[in-house]
């Protein structure tokens, strides 16, 4: 019998926030801490959240993380759900996928040619569903680079269109990661020149049968104005990488060699938190749990 998709957590929590006209953080954690202050931020505003990992946790750690991830998100008295964010090849979603501990993977084919994209996407889509996992993916294509996923600065940025929007919810997919202007990583000198109006035509084609995703949430320009307006035109799920990791190095370095391990330890995942809180407020998914 096929799994039920329908009750799958991380599909539950943005479809929830779709509903309630909120935004769901999907926080892009590298460690125990960043786990840690992910679920305790939750907890302590009563909000759903995402943890995020790259295939570089596999990779690093062995799954550690992961199962580390699973059991967070099990215990919390709040929605949370484990995703996995730009898994780039087949093998590692495969890998992903049967290792147990995601309730999402993002099939992120966006490197191949649009043809390549599609057939490779809906095989890797049926992959995941059949053992219970959600997918989301990127068409078009959303430049610039991030930890683990490949670096498309030199690439003529190819804008998501609804046609394509289309194309791709047709595929079986859970989470459509338009792109609309917005890059992985810094922007550049002008900030993000986003192209709302095609974000709103995306919402419109395709947005009554998959959730939206921002990537390229980037702490220096998405304060609360943008990121309230982003969701007001159909974003549901916000990727969160900067705004919780900054403050991790930056305790790292103010405390390191001049503090006890432990302590430099907390503090640093009590910062990670209090950005985290601050984020579900400005997404007003504080309170929805």
């Amino acid at each position: 019998m096929a799994p039920d998709l329908q009750s799958n957590r991380c599909r539950k929590i943005i479809d929830a926030a779709y509903a309630g006209k909120y935004g769901v953080a999907a926080m892009c954690c590298y460690n125990l801490e960043g786990i840690i202050a992910t679920v305790r931020a939750a907890e302590a505003k009563r909000s759903p959240v995402l943890i995020q990992l790259f295939p570089w946790a596999i990779e690093y750690a062995d799954g550690l993380l992961v199962h580390a991830a699973a059991e967070a998100a099990q215990k919390a008295t709040v929605p949370v759900a484990v995703h996995m964010d730009h898994a780039q090849s087949p093998e590692i979603i495969k890998i992903a996928a049967d290792m147990g501990g995601f309730d999402g993977i993002m099939v992120d084919m966006s490197h191949y040619e649009k043809e390549e994209n599609m057939r490779l996407s809906k095989e890797l889509v049926q992959y995941c569903n059949a053992r219970g996992i959600i997918t989301e993916v990127e068409p078009g294509r959303i430049n610039g680079s991030e930890d683990g996923i490949s670096d498309t600065i030199n690439l003529d940025e190819v804008l998501t269109t609804p046609e394509q929007a289309e194309e791709f919810t047709a595929l079986g997919i859970d989470f459509l990661a338009p792109a609309f202007g917005n890059v992985h990583g810094q922007y550049g000198p002008r900030g993000p020149e986003l192209d709302f109006a095609r974000l709103e035509s995306i919402t419109k084609a395709v947005g009554d049968r998959v959730r939206l995703v921002l990537h390229g949430a980037h702490e220096e320009h998405f304060k609360e104005e943008l990121i309230r307006k982003v969701i007001s035109l159909g974003i549901a799920k916000l990727n969160i990488n900067g705004h919780m990791n900054v403050e991790y190095t930056r305790v790292q370095a103010k405390l390191a060699g001049k503090a006890p391990l432990t302590t430099v330890i907390e503090e640093a995942t009590s910062a990670m938190q209090k950005a985290i809180e601050q984020l579900m407020d400005w997404m007003q998914s504080s309170g929805k749990a």
